[in-house]
């Protein structure tokens, strides 16, 4: 019997109602090869709505997906809608909803890409981020007083707990262990008295329940140096939601276009669906052109069908995208070619 998915699609502002196409398509042809299908059902909540009607999305929209399998999101944002406002209107309530405490954030240099860092080689720079996805810095806890007055202030406070740190951390320590068996801790225990070292001592607790994982940790403004100087040293990060956010763009820039990467919003037990987005955002400057480079979502479809049990169908995919780079001088805009989404996506296909 051939299993089917049910996958939510919200392809949001800007480019990602453009780039979510072409990641269906690509998700269809490996469904036929690997005898599984998917059914959608697409949902208009975005900022264009938010103006429309008030709300991201409706306020039954969380119980809306709660029964599909996975949720594959194009991009939040538009100019004229403040980004706390379409963040915390939709991507933050799905992540907090659905416990989705992994944020996880593959990075890899691809042979016909070339770098903007002299030192980040194809075939060398193959690493995660594991962005604690849920607390941490990103608290709802604070607020303002005085507003408008020269006493005005805002106070904004971490809040890093046993369980979520825990859980994060086995999740890659777990990883490391099926990758290369390296990772490294991101910190700032020098300057942060309190949640730092708390983050510390459990990353060293957790690690004594991985022996076959070696690791380290390192202040992040030190990281985020070693990122650009050496970062084929690096397989796992795991870092809080602040760190591991900047981290995992400052990576993807790195392999040497945003416009490649993918992430994955993880609730690692399945007791609620996972989202799967390109972190490219809404590009409202070349929203309409046709223009937008498809692999950021295609890429992510790809870590869905992972996550759903197809490990062969999502390296097949990435295969593709390994070829396509290498192989051809297909290239959208932000790769320097003249490539529509349309055109990379069908050369895409052909290689599938």
């Amino acid at each position: 019997m051939t299993t089917n998915h049910r996958i939510a699609l919200i392809p949001g502002d800007g480019i990602g109602a453009e780039v979510l196409p072409p990641a269906q398509q690509v998700l269809d042809v490996l469904g036929r090869r690997h005898g599984f299908s998917l059914s959608y059902t697409s949902y208009d909540w975005s900022c264009e709505r938010y103006l429309r009607e008030g709300a991201m999305m409706p306020a039954d929209g969380i119980d809306q997906l709660r029964d599909k399998d996975a949720i594959l999101l194009g991009a939040v944002g538009y100019p004229g809608v403040p980004d706390h406002v379409s963040l915390w209107g939709l991507l933050i309530p799905i992540r907090r909803s659905f416990r989705q405490y992994v944020n996880l954030r593959p990075v890899r240099v691809f042979a016909g890409i070339d770098s903007p860092v002299r030192g980040a080689r194809p075939g060398e720079v193959d690493l995660v981020v594991v962005r604690e996805n849920v607390e941490g810095e990103y608290s709802e806890i604070g607020g303002r007083l005085n507003q408008g007055t020269a006493e005005e202030l805002a106070v904004q406070e971490a809040v890093f707990t046993r369980a979520g740190v825990t859980r994060v951390a086995d999740y890659a320590f777990s990883l490391a262990a099926r990758r290369r068996g390296k990772l490294t801790s991101a910190t700032k225990s020098n300057g942060i008295i309190h949640t730092m070292p708390f983050w510390d001592e459990l990353i060293a607790e957790r690690a004594a329940e991985h022996p076959g994982v070696s690791w380290d940790q390192e202040h992040i403004d030190a990281l985020a140096a070693k990122f650009v100087l050496d970062p084929a040293r690096f397989d796992v990060v795991v870092a809080s939601n602040l760190f591991g956010d900047i981290l995992s763009d400052l990576a993807a820039a790195v392999a040497g276009s945003i416009g490649v990467a993918p992430a994955a919003n993880l609730n690692p037990e399945g007791e609620f669906p996972s989202m799967f987005e390109p972190v490219h955002g809404s590009a409202p400057d070349i929203a309409g052109q046709g223009i937008a480079n498809p692999l950021g979502a295609i890429w992510s479809a790809a870590m869905m069908l992972d996550h759903l049990g197809h490990p062969a169908a999502a390296r097949d995919i990435t295969d593709a995208i390994a070829s396509v780079l290498a192989k051809t001088d297909t290239r959208t805009r932000d790769l320097g070619g003249t490539a529509t989404t349309a055109e990379f996506t069908d050369r895409l296909i052909e290689l599938l």
